[in-house]
């Protein structure tokens, strides 16, 4: 069976091997809203604990992190090499119903878990509804003369 050629398929096949960055497969992750909370879990196998670095500036959230060879300075001779090393960011937008200050990290066995909690303002709300059950009629209070109040200098 012939192979056809298609420029534009192989153009576009090089591209993507070629533009393909170590953060594309090093830092994959998975992120699901459990609740009142979004959950971002990051795997980052071998990574120094003290190198992760996590910021928020203008709603955008950076992890940043760095993985090294422990053999990178050694005269070795290498057979295959596939773990990559370096740093590696990763970045989420956040929308403006996440309650930023209280955005939690923690690592543990190679997964950096980020806990996002949604604002207290973008929260469901119930509202209870009031509602009158049967119309009564209003009170009517009856005065009598004596109970009105006199002018002064009227007659006593």
């Amino acid at each position: 069976m012939a192979t056809r050629f298609d420029p534009i398929r192989d153009l576009d096949r090089f591209f993507s091997e070629v533009t393909r960055t170590p953060n594309a497969t090093t830092l994959p992750m998975d992120l699901y809203r459990d609740g009142e909370v979004f959950i971002a879990r990051i795997d980052m196998p071998g990574v120094d604990p003290s190198s992760i670095d996590v910021d928020v500036e203008d709603r955008t959230l950076t992890v940043r992190a760095r993985r090294e060879s422990e053999v990178a300075d050694k005269d070795v001779k290498w057979l295959t090499r596939e773990r990559t090393n370096g740093t590696y960011a990763r970045q989420l937008t956040l929308g403006n119903r996440v309650a930023l200050d209280r955005i939690r990290a923690d690592y543990s066995d190679g997964v950096l878990t980020l806990t996002v909690p949604v604002a207290e303002e973008a929260r469901p709300r119930k509202i209870s509804v009031s509602h009158a059950s049967g119309q009564t009629a209003p009170e009517v209070v009856e005065s009598s003369a004596a109970d009105e109040p006199r002018s002064p200098g009227a007659g006593s």
